[in-house]
């Protein structure tokens, strides 16, 4: 068990720079997500801290030890891959025993390991059996095992999930953050799937191009995003985002989108004045934009006249696609709606949640 920091660290290749000055810290026990698109650094952070990739510069601690020159396998860590590689020739045992097994580490130890892993995970059943008799979600697992066995101080997932299909992620997910609750370690995920991160994680870390652009918790990404890509990444369906103008009418301070004239709230117009008459960009959830016949009470409620575009039953809530002038966005609405493709409709949006981005920086203005 131990803190992980990532002190001013680069990762170039050649003129790329894959990592570009991070710096978090990671407290003990922890459970920290990566994520962000493919391609942005996440991996290649991971992989730096693992000791699979050397730095360009900065430093790595591991429990306050800098691990830059420290091989992999003396850094007490233990990672999970998106790729299994399970050894198909082994039994689950053999796989899981592996590591162990090259350490010299006595049989008896290796048997408790192996038998206390398997039972965390449900596959004690599984033991016998060789790879190719398993399912997807078993060979996760034992991959998962093959780890804990380690008993490291710092576990590492490499988008472990990806191979799986839609329900097994929602069950492993489960299992992942169980896991992490009965070891009390220190766990780094990385993901580009922005729900896994909000399930699981103590905290977010929104990476892109390299750049860490926020971390909190995910509650406090999801309520206050620092900025646009934060805000269209974090959610799903993503933040509506609508090119407008903040302007003065008749004493009132106007979103103005053009096709839709929408009121700031008189406690958030405090912040907002020295924007006025520029160019902003105007953020609500889809889950803030209502049917006005099923509203919550105590929103602060104003209509937008739309046409419908699409509609996506859910079962509990419906996704209606919808446009207004130029701009296209989408709504979750109650379940008894009864919407038509192209129908005219007027929704209201709860403009208690609205956000403002600058037009300039994507910055948000508070």
């Amino acid at each position: 068990m131990a803190s992980v920091t990532f002190d001013h660290v680069y990762k170039r290749f050649g003129d790329v720079i894959a990592v570009n000055d991070l710096n978090i810290q990671i407290a003990d026990k922890e459970f920290l997500v990566l994520v962000g698109p493919s391609g942005c650094g996440k991996t290649t952070a991971l992989r730096c801290l693992a000791g699979l990739e050397d730095i360009s510069d900065g430093r790595i601690l591991i429990a306050d030890q800098v691990v830059n020159d420290v091989a992999p396998k003396d850094r007490d860590i233990a990672m999970v891959f998106q790729s299994y590689a399970l050894y198909p020739h082994m039994s689950v045992y053999d796989n899981m025993a592996f590591g162990l097994k090259l350490r010299k580490t006595p049989k008896a130890e290796i048997d408790r390991r192996v038998k206390n892993a398997a039972d965390i995970l449900g596959i004690g059943h599984l033991l016998d059996r060789k790879p190719r008799q398993l399912s997807g979600g078993q060979r996760q697992r034992v991959a998962v095992g093959r780890a804990i066995v380690r008993e490291p101080k710092v576990f590492l997932f490499d988008e472990p999930l990806s191979n799986l299909d839609a329900k097994l992620r929602v069950e492993t997910r489960a299992n992942i953050s169980k896991l992490h609750q009965q070891l009390q370690t220190t766990f780094i995920y990385v993901t580009h799937d922005q729900t896994e991160a909000m399930t699981m994680a103590t905290r977010i870390a929104v990476i892109n191009k390299g750049l860490l652009l926020q971390i909190d918790t995910p509650q406090m990404l999801y309520d206050y995003p620092d900025n646009l890509f934060v805000a269209g990444f974090i959610g799903s369906p993503a933040m509506n985002f609508f090119p407008s103008k903040l302007v003065m009418d008749d004493g009132q301070m106007i979103v103005d989108g053009g096709s839709f004239k929408l009121k700031v709230p008189n406690d958030r117009k405090a912040g907002y004045e020295i924007e006025l008459g520029r160019d902003i960009i105007f953020g609500i959830r889809p889950e803030n934009i209502h049917n006005p016949e099923f509203a919550p009470p105590g929103i602060v409620a104003h209509p937008v006249e739309c046409v419908v575009d699409v509609t996506e039953l859910m079962g509990n809530e419906i996704f209606v696609y919808l446009k207004t002038g130029d701009n296209s966005f989408v709504a979750r609405v109650d379940p008894r709606s009864r919407y038509q493709i192209n129908e005219k409709v007027q929704l209201v949006f709860n403009m208690g949640n609205m956000h403002i981005f600058d037009r300039e920086t994507e910055k948000v203005i508070r």
